[in-house]
């Protein structure tokens, strides 16, 4: 038959009997753990001279604690009057303070580059990746790798559409976006270029569908911002880059492949650009300029009205032997800065950008 210790052999519900734990005093541990972490050594000090006497009294386990307690906490007074006196202490804490609001600012700083605000600068460790998950704003006039210059919502997609619609829809966007952001051309950097970040299937599953538009570089970084429109051109610097952007813009309309392979496409680009011109001059004669620049404005008429007639001639060529015959003394009409006297006239960028051709490029 069983027996259990020190019960009845045998008998139902018997049970073992064990001796007290000894416990171990709380104050003592409070007193090493502030001796410890150094937070509050005063505090470490007070709680091991009350913990041992009451360990005594009660037969608690403890009293190593309190006294490791009470010698890191007197250790950490002493290192705390001799930084007081010795100004130490105020050096230190001015250390950390500046160091936690250094880290603060970078903190504030830092952000998805979908909550990028039309006009922040930006520096992208990722160097421009397909996903970025961080970028760090900047003060424009520092280096920087893009700006941003507007967002918009991505439409029309009841599901994950995928890279290659996204970049279509988004070039096309952007591309209107970055051209009314930096309306003065020259002043963009020729390696500074659209740049886009687009939601990614995980992200567009949690309803991302943000696309944000920059102008940006993969080279090295570029200071001052691109921003030419409204809210820093005046309304005669606006009126005339309208005016004359378009033509630049249809220049880069040229297609790859000759009169010969494609004459058809050739002779629709020429008209294009001939009613581009064509816009540039009414646009040059239907509006009072300032005294500075009327001079220069009329020259610069003169000069789109020789070009529209050789343009004429080389739209409505017949085929694409008389294309190429017309071809050079077009594009030699066209000048090639568009009205760099202009740009001076009205205080603009009048300088190309370095490896920049302007409308003959």
């Amino acid at each position: 038959m069983p027996y259990g210790p020190y019960g009845t052999p045998g008998m139902p519900g018997a049970v073992p009997y064990e001796q007290p734990r000894r416990t171990t005093n709380g104050l003592a541990i409070g007193s090493l753990v502030s001796g410890i972490v150094c937070c509050l050594p005063p505090l470490g000090l007070v709680l091991g001279l009350v913990a041992l006497p009451r360990i005594k009294k009660r037969g608690q386990a403890g009293k190593g604690l309190a006294i490791a307690g009470i010698v890191l906490s007197a250790f950490s007074c002493l290192l705390l009057v001799v930084g007081l006196v010795t100004g130490g202490f105020g050096t230190a804490w001015n250390s950390f303070k500046e160091g936690f609001e250094e880290g603060m600012d970078e903190a504030a700083r830092s952000k998805s580059p979908t909550a990028l605000r039309i006009g922040e600068c930006f520096e992208d460790e990722d160097k421009l990746k397909e996903y970025a998950t961080d970028v760090q704003v900047v003060d424009c006039a520092l280096p920087h790798d893009g700006e941003a210059t507007g967002r918009f919502k991505i439409t029309g997609f009841a599901e994950w559409p995928g890279d290659e619609a996204l970049d279509e829809v988004a070039e096309k966007r952007c591309d209107t976006i970055n051209t009314a952001y930096a309306l003065d051309t020259w002043a963009v950097p020729t390696d500074v270029w659209t740049y886009y970040y687009l939601p990614s299937s995980q992200t567009w599953r949690r309803g991302d569908r943000t696309v944000i538009c920059a102008y940006a570089t993969e080279k090295e970084p570029f200071k001052g911002s691109v921003r030419s429109d409204g809210s820093t051109l005046n309304a005669d610097q606006t009126s005339f880059l309208l005016t004359v952007n378009p033509i630049e813009t249809a220049v880069y309309g040229e297609p790859e492949k000759d009169p010969d392979e494609d004459f058809a496409a050739n002779k629709a680009w020429a008209g294009d650009l001939l009613k581009e011109i064509d816009r540039a001059r009414a646009g040059l004669k239907g509006r009072h300029w300032p005294a500075a620049a009327n001079g220069p404005i009329a020259e610069l008429g003169t000069t789109l009205d020789g070009a529209s007639k050789l343009w004429a001639k080389l739209a409505t060529a017949a085929d694409a032997k008389a294309y190429w015959a017309a071809y050079d003394t077009a594009w030699e009409a066209l000048p090639p800065d568009l009205g760099a006297d202009v740009r001076t006239a009205l205080g603009l960028t009048d300088t190309l950008p370095e490896g920049q051709g302007g409308a003959s490029a």
